[in-house]
C-alpha cells in the first residue's frame, strides 16, 4: 500500500532541484524558471509556495503559486500553477489534497483570494473553486477558464 507524504519545498529543500526538473518535464517551461521561483520561496523572498506529494522518494504530484500564470488578467493574483499528478496516481485525491494545502497555507499568510486558469470543468469546483471569468492565455488562440478561491 502506498503512503503519500505532502510537503511544501521549504520543509524539504533538498528536493528543490528534482522538483524543478519534474515540473519542467510535465509542462515544458524551462527548468531555470521553476528553479528561480522555488529558490525565491525556499529562501523567503516570497510566500508564493511550491508543494509536492511524494510516494517514497518519487514526486507523484505537485503545484505552485506564482504572480501570474501566463494570462492577460494581471490584476488577478496570485495564481496556482503547474497542477499535475502522475497518470498512474490519478483519482486518489492527490491533487485535491495539494489544492486544499495551498489554499490553507495562503490563507494563513493573509493571501486571499487566489486564482487559477484551466480548461477543466467540474474538477476544481469539488475543492471550493468558483468559475470567475474567461482569460486570454499568452499565445493561446482561445480564452481559458479562470477560477477563484475566496
Amino acid at each position: 500500500m502506498s503512503v503519500y507524504k505532502y510537503f511544501n519545498l521549504r520543509e524539504k529543500p533538498e528536493i528543490k532541484e528534482a522538483a524543478a526538473n519534474w515540473f519542467h518535464d510535465k509542462w515544458g517551461v524551462p527548468t531555470e524558471a521553476y528553479q528561480e521561483c522555488i529558490d525565491a520561496y525556499v529562501g523567503g523572498a516570497t510566500e508564493y509556495g511550491w508543494y509536492v506529494c511524494l510516494n517514497g522518494e518519487k514526486i507523484v504530484g505537485g503545484l505552485g503559486v506564482i504572480e501570474n500564470d501566463f494570462h492577460d488578467r494581471k490584476d488577478l493574483a496570485p495564481n496556482v500553477c503547474a497542477v499535475y499528478t502522475e497518470e498512474g496516481y490519478r483519482c486518489r485525491g492527490i491533487s485535491g489534497k495539494l489544492l486544499n494545502m495551498v489554499v490553507d497555507d495562503m490563507k494563513t499568510k493573509g493571501i486571499t483570494p487566489i486564482y487559477l486558469v484551466t480548461d477543466h470543468i467540474g474538477f476544481y469546483e469539488r475543492y471550493g473553486w468558483e468559475f470567475l471569468c474567461m482569460a486570454q492565455g499568452d499565445g493561446e488562440p482561445e480564452p481559458t477558464r479562470l477560477y477563484i478561491h475566496r
